[in-house]
């Protein structure tokens, strides 16, 4: 991670430096290598601005924070990048797009500190064995069980769901090893 910290208006302090360069090594375990971090810290009247703009493998994020403190302001900077992280993970995540596409490390982000409850990760931030790996909305559209069969064999699909018209309920109309039909009606 390369971090590039330029003063403005302050003296130069390594102390500062180190601080900054410390905080953003963090953000380091969400994104993917290579990562430039570019920091500008001003100093206007009685203000401490922090900007920052972070640039990895096609993630941008972009941030400033202004307060009395300098130290407050990287502080209340890394709260604002690390946001920006679980927006685009958001995004990401409903998007279904793959880790490299994401420009994020998925594998690293610890559920308790980005994800919500119920998502596939665990506390250690390795993926959990669950029997759901794909999800999907459907619309189950109005037919009586022969037409739900016609479907069926139109398609290559295993099962179908639709609205029964007769009972007015939603059922899974699903093809049998035995090259039979099940029914079921919820």
């Amino acid at each position: 991670m390369q971090i590039n910290v330029t003063f403005r208006n302050m003296d130069p302090s390594e102390d500062v430096k180190a601080y900054v360069e410390d905080k953003l090594s963090k953000v380091k375990r969400y994104l993917l290598e290579p990562i430039e971090a570019n920091v500008i810290l001003k100093s206007e009247k009685f203000r401490h601005v922090a900007e920052v703009l972070i640039s990895a493998n096609g993630v941008r994020i972009n941030a400033s924070e202004e307060t009395d403190d300098v130290y407050s302001a990287i502080d209340l900077l890394l709260d604002t990048v690390e946001a920006q992280i679980k927006k685009q993970l958001d995004k990401a995540r409903r998007k279904k797009l793959s880790p490299q596409d994401r420009g994020l490390i998925l594998n690293r982000i610890p559920s308790d500190e980005i994800l919500d409850e119920g998502d596939l990760l665990s506390k250690g931030g390795e993926a959990v064995d669950s029997p759901v790996v794909y999800s999907e909305t459907y619309d189950p559209k109005p037919m009586d069980v022969e037409e739900a069969i016609l479907q069926l064999n139109a398609t290559k699909k295993d099962f179908i769901v639709f609205n029964n018209q007769s009972t007015g309920r939603v059922n899974v109309l699903y093809r049998r090893k035995d090259g039979n039909y099940g029914l079921i009606e919820t």
